[in-house]
């Protein structure tokens, strides 16, 4: 069965953005760093750092990310987003809350027109998020 997964690039900064990402979404989290390589030993020490992969797996989704940038550097965008299917009202206000510190909270948490919850921001590195939750899946929070 084939599985689509969400990739991301960052510009040296890739342990410490997925550490974040860990911190909101848990699940288990890998580094390999360039000095793990192969071709490591062959690189300088400031080289040998930058992460090669890392990935976060949860029981739903993996993130994964690397700091190997091409020859025309990192180019931030709004083009793409990452949509994240919550079970929950709550899943879908924590993940939101985590995400958008430092951040910028463009759309704020509502109820769309089917009756769904969906909230979008950009986190502190860049990234574009969408945080949604099917009617069926909503849950009023207690007060």
């Amino acid at each position: 069965m084939s599985r689509l997964l969400t990739y991301l690039t960052f510009n040296g900064n890739c342990r410490e953005a997925m550490t974040f990402y860990h911190t909101c979404f848990g699940g288990e989290i890998q580094f390999q760093t360039i000095g793990d390589s192969p071709l490591g030993s062959k690189l300088s020490p400031q080289m040998q750092q930058y992460i090669l992969q890392a990935s976060i797996s949860t029981d739903h989704f993996t993130l994964m990310g690397t700091d190997m940038v091409g020859e025309q550097g990192l180019i931030q965008g709004n083009a793409i987003s990452i949509w994240v299917e919550c079970n929950s009202s709550s899943e879908v206000y924590t993940y939101y809350q985590k995400l958008a510190e430092k951040g910028n909270a463009y759309q704020p948490i509502e109820q769309t027109l089917s009756g769904a919850l969906l909230g979008g921001l950009s986190d502190k590195f860049g990234k574009h998020w969408l945080l949604h939750c099917k009617n069926d899946s909503i849950q009023k929070p207690r007060l």
